[in-house]
């Protein structure tokens, strides 16, 4: 497991309290993580060079696909992956021993499935096209195909990874392993919205892909657009570990409730997200120059609720504390 590895503990000290620095330097999780996983720690190193390539690149070439410029993609997919990689990685080298050869096979169809979208992504870029949703031609097709293909791979792996956390007791204190189990679990349902995108042939509800976007992200102004969900559903892998952890250290008691309830509302947001765009209403409107925040009803009405909620538990959580009495 990779917490012997650590010179630190990574949860609270001994009384309970917060460490006053952080336990371990990300130079150290980097290292230990290259240990445990070397196969999807050299994956996520491949995706930092990539990126490096695509920034030099985005700076150079100002040829546009849908009205972005051609190597925004494959630089944002390149950081996207390198996060998937490392921690995936991370999270499955807390599984047991007996779970580990296992570990292996899914790190090795991840990276694998990684390299290969990679691939299409950058040879498609070059060309000057787009890589999903393309079959303008036969080979633009073919290249579609292999990349949908290896989404697919990759996708049954995760499903593997989530079986195996489920069915293994995972090391670590119970709300950063509940948030392992249901990150998995929201990657999965964030890798499900992009079957949606794949049946539309296009990502924006609405229009046509391309037109005004928010700067850096694309995420189009003018109409429903799914990735927003995707996204959001995607990084559940890094936002409810790391929310289970934090809870662990600050509310031990505590932290299982509180990590379902985090990970309710995280879920409530996902499927707002993507109400919102299946309608064709974008999250922003307004022009690059000016962007408006658009708060729709949908959105006021599960603030609403999940402001209600959480106040609710709250509330319960004060009510016994005070009742408790003194041991």
């Amino acid at each position: 497991m990779k917490t012997a590895l650590l010179p630190f503990s990574a949860f609270s000290t001994a009384d309970g309290s917060a460490a006053p620095e952080m336990a371990f330097s990300l130079r150290t999780v980097l290292r230990v993580l290259h240990r445990v996983n070397p196969v999807l720690s050299w994956t996520g190193w491949v995706n930092v060079g990539l990126a490096v390539l695509a920034l030099a690149l985005l700076l150079l070439d100002r040829r546009l696909v849908t009205g972005a410029l051609v190597w925004a993609k494959p630089l944002k997919f390149a950081l996207s992956i390198t996060a998937f990689c490392w921690t995936l990685g991370w999270l499955l080298a807390d599984l047991p021993q007996a779970a580990q050869n296992a570990v292996r096979a899914i790190s090795w169809g991840v990276a694998v499935s990684m390299l290969v979208e990679q691939g299409v992504i950058f040879l498609q870029a070059a060309r000057g096209t787009t890589s999903h949703y393309n079959t303008r031609t036969a080979l633009d097709g073919a290249l579609f195909s292999v990349m949908g293909l290896f989404i697919l791979v990759n996708t049954l792996m995760t499903v593997w990874a989530l079986y195996l956390v489920w069915r293994h007791q995972p090391h670590g204190p119970v709300g950063y392993v509940l948030g392992m189990r249901l990150g998995l679990l929201l990657f999965l349902l964030g890798s499900v919205l992009g079957g949606a995108m794949i049946h539309n042939m296009q990502h924006t509800v609405g229009a046509p892909d391309g037109g005004p976007g928010l700067p850096g992200l694309g995420w189009s102004t003018r109409a429903g657009d799914l990735r927003i969900a995707h996204f959001l559903g995607m990084h559940a892998l890094q936002v409810l570990p790391l929310l289970g952890w934090a809870l662990s250290s600050w509310a031990p008691r505590w932290a299982v409730g509180l990590t379902w309830a985090g990970a309710a509302l995280y879920a409530g947001a996902v499927a707002a997200l993507f109400a919102l765009a299946m309608v064709g209403r974008p999250l922003w409107a307004g022009s690059s120059a000016n962007v408006v925040v658009r708060v729709p009803a949908l959105f006021q009405r599960f603030a609403t609720s999940a402001e209600t909620q959480t106040a609710k538990f709250a509330l319960q959580i004060a009510a016994r504390t005070r009742t408790k009495k003194p041991s």
